[in-house]
């Protein structure tokens, strides 16, 4: 019984997949939801080693334009950017990584699921790829891996992107977020998981849902659909090791001296208004925008009007260099 419910290269050896019929459900999404798009140059599938642990992520666009990285958010994997990469394909070589523990990455023998070791990770990964002077963008738990990648190392990002995070958060969210991951963890069909996630998210199209449910699961030995983030990552007391986020203050992220967008959805539960603006503020580059019709998950819950958000940014950081 095949394990993967969607293409994954099964090596070291990239897996093309601009044949695809993942590709072609992304394009229908992309054509339906108004998103402008062409057909991109390179869309593989890839792994690596770093660190001791076997990394997988998707590399996008051509190896000569400036590069991303896209840092997904917990209990996600790095296809939840597949429609804002497809967008930036055209002028950018995207790379989206499946952080530690999660999507089609391996998970860890120590547990240690801290915002340090996915940063270290993030660190290694992009020296190995020689990705040079990266624009770096994160949702949620990649926000805060690209916050402290930004903090580490300040004259590496070229431009850094934080959507629905910063420092000092009071939203009550984080709890329904830890309480769906809790309760959904596997299923005996593919349809009993796109269900809960219709209940949990009111603003994404549930079309979309049923293209993009293959990313989320894998298939175990005795036939049960599993999600496919460690277990671990589910409690979270284990998900905080390390140092926590709250211990990062606006004091802090005051070394980000390259240009910054601070993304809120108009209905997040996570960071309030004045929060989000107070991190903008708090960055010497730092700007700030908030999307209509969306909550927590702003990237994939209104991709155009992320995407609308987005634009002028990078259009700044390519007009300055």
């Amino acid at each position: 019984m095949e394990q993967h419910l969607n293409q994954v290269a099964g090596g070291l050896e990239p897996l093309d997949l601009l044949a695809s019929d993942e590709l072609t459900s992304l394009l229908t999404s992309a054509r339906e939801l108004g998103i402008a798009h062409s057909m991109p140059s390179r869309y593989v599938s890839r792994n690596t080693v770093v660190r001791h642990e076997r990394l997988h992520f998707l590399e996008w666009g051509d190896p000569a334009a400036p590069p991303v990285l896209l840092l997904h958010g917990v209990n996600q994997t790095s296809h939840s950017w597949d429609l804002v990469s497809l967008h930036l394909a055209d002028r950018y070589h995207v790379f989206a990584l499946d952080q530690r523990g999660h999507g089609d990455s391996e998970w860890t023998r120590d547990q240690d699921y801290s915002r340090q070791a996915m940063a270290e990770d993030a660190l290694a990964f992009i020296d190995q790829q020689r990705l040079v002077h990266p624009l770096v963008m994160g949702h949620s738990m990649g926000g805060g891996v690209a916050m402290q990648v930004a903090m580490q190392r300040p004259e590496l990002p070229r431009a850094v992107v934080f959507v629905d995070i910063a420092p000092v958060r009071s939203g009550e969210g984080g709890r329904e977020i830890r309480e769906f991951m809790r309760e959904n963890i596997e299923f005996d069909r593919i349809e009993d998981f796109v269900e809960r996630v219709r209940k949990y998210d009111p603003f994404r199209p549930v079309e979309h849902m049923e293209r993009t449910a293959r990313y989320n699961l894998f298939r175990r030995a005795d036939g049960k659909l599993v999600s496919k983030s460690d277990r671990v990552l589910h409690e979270r007391e284990t998900r905080q090791g390390g140092t926590p986020m709250s211990q990062v203050t606006l004091g802090d992220v005051k070394v980000i001296a390259c240009p910054a967008l601070v993304i809120r959805g108009e209905h997040s539960n996570i960071v309030k208004p004045p929060e989000a603006q107070a991190f903008a503020e708090a960055l010497p580059q730092g700007h700030f925008a908030e999307v209509a019709k969306c909550g927590h998950n702003v990237h994939t819950q209104n991709t155009p009007g992320f995407l609308d958000a987005l634009r002028p940014f990078l259009d700044v950081v390519e007009r300055d260099g």
